[in-house]
């Protein structure tokens, strides 16, 4: 069949079918096949289709949170780490799950999965693209510091062959270096050493060593935040794996792949990319968890899931903070951990609760109005 005929019979389920699903069938279908064939199978796919859908009333909220808890009891509550590499620390399992859950704004490991543009995903200069992403120290590029104390002075001596593998500028090292210190003028020399001397009028020795300890660790160079790297080969393409957080730097470089980089971070993914990109982060964290623990559990319960923590327009975890705190019912509010508080300000404001969803009627001996308790049964009274 010619694709402009597949097209205009297609065009008639749009409003039936998801396009993902129409999009599968124009690939799947085969060239040869006829205008009653593919009908067939259309009209085949549409009565499946229209078989998985929720019935009006089911309790889709319930058998989510049983799909879900009941292998959750199952996971593992440890931390792994990945093959080989002890200090690539990363949460997983249970305690993952439930960082995600209560939308924790800190990670207890953030992770960032950074994805290269061609050629460096085919592993061109992968080890020094790792290193312009991982965070750098001075005290990776010191060969020696020595105290003149006669003079008052520390001098600073860089290894010139590190420097220039990692493509840092002696002088931008010299403007982070003085960013982080006060009380002492630094001075690039002709032969690219370091002076540090106090600017201040009662001069102490122990500054000038306590300042030796100090710009150590002072920030040079790489994406700050970033404290380890670790590439690796994920089927055809290498990509970088990152400990520590510093999203929007990590999307701004050139030879990242902005399309497909993510953070394990659902906040940061909000604030940069919206609301949808941190609903799919959700799916996508809570789906590899169940995943790597060997448990099969339908995508769509994790999709309601990801719906009732975005639904607001931002990020709301589902504790007594956030979405128990939106709930319109007074009962179903009072029924998770603070009841008090809700039933006194409740009583103070006059408010009514209209019994619209499951816990407050369960509270009341009432029938709930899911499933079979949904419709109401009406009858003429004769006169």
């Amino acid at each position: 069949m010619k694709p402009e005929k597949l097209d205009k019979i297609l065009k008639e389920y749009k409003d039936i079918l998801p396009i993902k699903i129409i999009e599968e069938i124009k690939e799947y279908i085969p060239s040869s096949a006829s205008e009653k064939f593919v009908n067939k199978v259309i009209k085949k796919i549409v009565d499946e289709f229209e078989s998985s859908l929720a019935n009006p009333g089911e309790a889709v909220g319930l058998v989510a949170a049983e799909s879900i808890g009941e292998p959750g009891i199952q996971m593992t509550l440890n931390t792994f780490h990945f093959a080989g590499v002890a200090e690539m620390n990363v949460t997983t399992g249970l305690p993952r799950i439930i960082e995600v859950l209560d939308a924790r704004k800190n990670n207890k490991t953030e992770m960032l999965t950074i994805y290269l543009n061609k050629p460096y995903n085919k592993g061109k200069n992968l080890k020094k693209i790792a290193e312009k992403v991982m965070e750098r120290k001075l005290k990776e590029y010191v060969k020696e510091i020595t105290i003149n104390v006669a003079e008052s002075l520390m001098t600073i001596t860089l290894d010139q062959k590190k420097v220039e593998e990692s493509d840092l500028d002696i002088k931008v090292i010299v403007k982070n270096l003085s960013k982080g210190i006060r009380g002492f003028a630094l001075k690039l020399n002709k032969d690219n050493t370091i002076t540090a001397k106090q600017t201040t009028k009662d001069f102490n020795i122990n500054q000038l060593y306590k300042l030796k300890e100090h710009i150590k660790e002072i920030y040079v160079g790489g994406i700050k935040g970033i404290e380890q790297v670790l590439p690796i080969n994920r089927g055809e393409e290498y990509v970088i794996l990152a400990s520590g957080e510093n999203f929007p730097e990590v999307m701004a470089l050139d030879f990242v792949d902005k399309t497909r980089t993510v953070s394990n971070n659902i906040y940061r993914i909000e604030a940069l990319l919206g609301i949808e990109a941190a609903r799919q982060v959700i799916i996508n964290e809570i789906f590899s968890v169940i995943d790597a623990q060997g448990l099969n559990v339908d995508i769509r319960h994790i999709m309601l899931i990801a719906d009732v923590i975005t639904r607001s327009g931002k990020i709301m975890g589902i504790t007594r903070y956030g979405v128990v705190k939106d709930k319109p019912s007074i009962l179903a509010r009072a029924s998770f951990e603070t009841p008090i508080k809700h039933l006194i300000s409740a009583g103070l404001s006059g408010s009514v609760d209209p019994l619209n969803s499951v816990i407050e009627n369960v509270m009341l001996n009432q029938v709930v109005p899911i499933g079979t308790g949904l419709p109401g049964l009406i009858t003429k009274i004769k006169k």
